[in-house]
């Protein structure tokens, strides 16, 4: 689901640099958006909802995923995967972020079924936090990505 959407999608950015947090949002929100997956309001409504609810869309420590409900503009499920040279950070959090992987779910089961291949994707048993985002960071490529999303499903 998560590689094929990034293929259909062509939502692959990778080496970005981002003034703040909404600027790194926006690069994934383009993506989908170009694609024909989300509408024009589902960057607001995710802006809108990190500043009103704090940064919700944080996963673990380097990670984010900017969402919101189906209802809020999307077309179709998709994905879309932004890595950044420099992190950005959020209000509030210590943390930076270097990968943000926006899901767009046309519906709940879409959207946990997207969460759960990204956890799978990026789980590590043997680190700290239990992910390893350095599977994303260091791709310099789409084909880099879709081998490490294999490599991680598949063994």
């Amino acid at each position: 689901m998560l590689k094929e959407s990034l293929i259909a999608n062509n939502s692959i950015k990778l080496n970005q640099t981002a003034a703040d947090w909404k600027a790194a949002i926006k690069i994934g929100t383009d993506l989908l958006e170009a694609s024909g997956a989300i509408e024009p309001r589902y960057y607001d409504t995710i802006i809108s909802n990190i500043e009103k609810m704090g940064p919700y869309i944080i996963l673990a420590p380097g990670l984010a995923m900017p969402h919101a409900r189906p209802e809020e503009g999307v077309i179709k499920t998709a994905f879309a995967l932004v890595t950044l040279k420099e992190p950005i950070y959020f209000d509030g959090e210590d943390d930076p972020v270097y990968v943000l992987i926006t899901l767009a779910g046309s519906d709940s089961d879409q959207h946990m079924q997207g969460l759960m291949e990204i956890t799978q994707v990026l789980d590590d048993p043997d680190s700290d936090d239990g992910v390893d985002l350095n599977r994303f960071r260091h791709c310099n490529n789409a084909d880099e990505v879709y081998a490490a999303i294999d490599k991680a499903l598949n063994g």
